[in-house]
């Protein structure tokens, strides 16, 4: 069963000579529990995609839906409460709220789902031990190194156990071992809980364990580079 289903989505930015066309009519089908890489170079799509599935840009024609609500048709407040109950996101600039420790800010979707705080604290610690920060929870974002943040930035994108986690080149700023690390987190919860992932990269590793590779290029599915099962020929 699908959970993010796009037809015939196109996106420009800008207008007249200076128009740039970012996707150019994709159409594309993710099923529920998949753990999927949009693979491709700088300027293909892969971002502007993500952006438009998690509501957080609008698609200039076409219809994108996620976990069956036909998100082009929805309010800016209702698109809002989506992402609240139903989407993690993990952005390359990390997005931290600077005057939140780490803890607050993994805290911080749970809380503003109405969570207890006695549910959401202890959840938050767990979820940081997992990507290994147990003991820097009072640590603000200026206190933490690039690598460091984007492990709280992934903690807060999976501490509400949403059914879909975007993330958008989440490995860009972190070591080889840090990494494969948080990979391995990403694959479990995708195991374990049936967490969809799907990941913008040009990371040859995490296109190697990614279970289906979805090619993009000049802003179209190229359906000849994409592949599934076993990718670690295509990213080599």
């Amino acid at each position: 069963m699908a959970i993010i289903q796009l037809e015939g989505v196109t996106k420009n930015y800008g207008t007249g000579v200076g128009q740039v066309r970012a996707l150019r009519g994709v159409d594309l089908v993710i099923d529920k529990g998949e753990f999927a890489a949009i693979c491709g170079p700088s300027g293909s799509g892969k971002s502007t995609l993500l952006n438009l599935v998690s509501g957080l840009d609008r698609a200039t024609s076409g219809r994108v839906l996620v976990d069956d609500v036909e998100t082009t048709k929805l309010s800016d407040a209702a698109l809002s409460h989506l992402r609240l109950q139903k989407i993690g996101f993990v952005f390359q600039a990390y997005n931290l709220i600077p005057v939140l420790d780490a803890l607050e800010n993994v805290e911080y979707v749970m809380m503003l789902q109405g969570r207890d705080l006695k549910e959401r604290r202890a959840r938050a610690r767990h979820v940081l031990s997992l990507v290994g920060l147990s003991g820097m929870e009072a640590r603000f974002p200026a206190e933490l190194s690039g690598g460091q943040q984007q492990r709280v930035a992934i903690a807060r994108a999976i501490a509400a156990e949403p059914r879909l986690v975007l993330a958008d080149e989440p490995t860009a700023n972190l070591d080889a071992k840090t990494a494969a690390s948080l990979i391995d987190l990403m694959a479990e919860l995708n195991e374990t809980k049936g967490i969809t992932f799907v990941f913008s990269t040009h990371d040859p590793a995490v296109m190697r364990r990614a279970r289906r590779c979805i090619a993009m290029t000049d802003g179209l599915v190229d359906e000849a580079g994409s592949r599934s099962g076993d990718f670690v020929a295509a990213a080599n």
